[in-house]
């Protein structure tokens, strides 16, 4: 307990899932959490959840795929508690089907790209010039980045996760800002759960299932949590850079 006592996070895609269980188990840690995400409603709901449970949140309703949005949210995160000392990257989207790189339409590539890159990205721009020394950034990315094991512009937008995250680490490892990635396998959360097999691209799960264990098990949302709270702790201040993959190894 009280492992991130003192300290302020802000969680992207805090209304459910991933998110969700995050702000809980950051808030049970001891950290203020500042919730983001678009769905209010469901947001608010998870606030409460945790103000219940006697934690300190702050709502913020943001689009991460809007330019101004993430900006909009860091603001708020520093005039409500005066410092951001973790940054989870949690909001994403996911296409429909799992195209393959010959079948993929432009929409989803303008679609999931503002989201998961573009907001990825100026989430991370935002929080980062006013973060200070010991300060976590933690990317939700996914095994389909380090793999390829999914639909071609899903799999391209966590590649560039995986990438900036390196990037930030290089950039603010003298400065003592650590940046970090997890990458989930399949998980089981309401995004993930809403897919109709029907839609599946049979060739890109056929190459899927030739390359990994299917029998292994799913990834829960709490599993995702307890990653990322080692991650944003003080225990592990030495690891910046990192790709950490939670699969229960079915892609080794």
């Amino acid at each position: 307990m009280n492992r991130l006592e003192g300290k302020v996070a802000v969680v992207t895609g805090a209304n459910s899932g991933v998110g969700a269980a995050i702000a809980k188990l950051f808030a049970a840690e001891g950290a203020k959490v500042v919730m983001s995400a678009r769905r209010v409603a469901a947001l608010e709901e998870v606030s409460a959840e945790i103000e219940a449970a006697g934690g300190e949140t702050l709502v913020v309703p943001t689009d991460i795929s809007k330019p101004e949005d993430p900006e909009n949210l860091m603001a708020a995160a520093v005039e409500k508690f005066g410092k951001i000392d973790i940054l989870v990257n949690n909001a994403g989207v996911l296409e429909k089907g799992l195209k393959p790189i010959d079948r993929f339409t432009d929409e989803d590539l303008d679609w999931i790209v503002e989201t998961n890159q573009k907001g990825t990205m100026r989430c991370m721009r935002a929080a980062t010039k006013r973060m200070e020394a010991g300060a976590s950034v933690v990317n939700i990315a996914s095994v389909a980045g380090e793999k390829g094991c999914g639909g071609a512009v899903y799999v391209s937008t966590k590649a560039a996760v995986i990438g900036v995250t390196k990037h930030t680490a290089l950039r603010f490892q003298s400065a003592g800002i650590r940046c970090n990635a997890i990458c989930p396998g399949n998980i089981i959360t309401p995004m993930t759960m809403g897919t109709n097999p029907a839609d599946l691209d049979p060739d890109m799960i056929g190459a899927m299932m030739t390359h990994s264990n299917m029998k292994t098990p799913s990834c829960t949302a709490e599993d995702v949590a307890n990653i990322a709270l080692f991650l944003a702790s003080d225990e592990s201040r030495a690891l910046t850079g990192q790709i950490i993959v939670s699969d229960f190894g079915s892609m080794l």
